[in-house]
């Protein structure tokens, strides 16, 4: 969750969101937790899946931002 939260760019926070999802959904199942602590994980598994979005999201606004700067788009090689 640290390493979500100091990614060096928007490109590392899904995956990272993506595992931290799983790793929750995986510690719910656990039969030794009670069921209040793994109703906390359902909960934080489900925040967790809300910023996967956002993240997808934004960067759709970004890329869509990008898109309207430019008027023609890069060359693929330089001479």
């Amino acid at each position: 969750m640290t390493g979500w939260a100091q990614a060096c760019c928007d490109g590392h926070r899904e995956p990272m969101a993506r595992k931290i999802v799983a790793n929750l959904q995986n510690l719910a199942q656990l039969e030794a937790l009670t069921p209040h602590f793994r109703t906390m994980l359902w909960s934080l598994q489900t925040r967790w899946v809300q910023q996967c979005t956002n993240v997808r999201s934004d960067e759709a606004l970004v890329a869509a931002e990008a898109r309207r700067a430019l008027w023609h788009s890069a060359p693929e090689a330089l001479q």
